[in-house]
């Protein structure tokens, strides 16, 4: 019988081709909060992942394969992971982990702690330090002005404050 006339069913097959979790290829520097962050978030993958051991359904499958592909990527992450203390950073300098207070152009202040890729979250003024913000900042002491590219134009930036949180 020809290949035609046999109805699969669709779900058999979905997920088969799940693509990997692109990493970055900078360095994977981590506060300390970072590398609990992917430990935890490893945990809860493993945890969610025994739900669906020993299950043989298209979508248990699906779903595990999903977790797995996360696992492997947060393994990773944290065989690659470099830990840098921020409290052992000197404070007169914007280095990675530093908690930063900058000044714009209009006066207004702006708050940015400078973490690993993973643990960036701009919601929390938490930003990457390969971010633009923070590469414009590394580097820089307090009380110099920096310059920020945007699309606008430069944007001109002071450094009010930096500080290093207590791990």
């Amino acid at each position: 019988m020809s290949r035609a006339f046999v109805k699969e069913n669709d779900l058999e097959h979905a997920g088969i081709d799940i693509p990997e979790r692109p990493i970055s290829p900078e360095i994977n520097y981590v506060t300390p909060f970072g590398l609990d962050q992917i430990n935890e978030k490893l945990s809860m993958l493993d945890k969610n992942r025994a739900q669906f051991l020993g299950k043989e359904d298209a979508i248990s499958i699906q779903k595990k394969m999903r977790i797995e592909k996360d696992i492997r990527y947060y393994a990773a992450r944290l065989k690659s992971a470099i830990l840098v203390k921020p409290d052992s950073q000197t404070s007169d300098k914007v280095l990675f982990g530093a908690c930063i207070e900058l000044q714009n152009e209009d006066g207004n202040f702006e708050f940015y702690e400078i973490v690993g890729e993973d643990e960036a979250d701009f919601k929390k003024n938490k930003i990457s330090y390969v971010s633009p913000i923070a590469k414009s900042v590394i580097g820089n002491k307090l009380g110099e002005e920096v310059l920020l590219k945007k699309p606008e134009g430069l944007a001109r930036l002071i450094i009010k404050k930096i500080s290093y949180k207590q791990s």
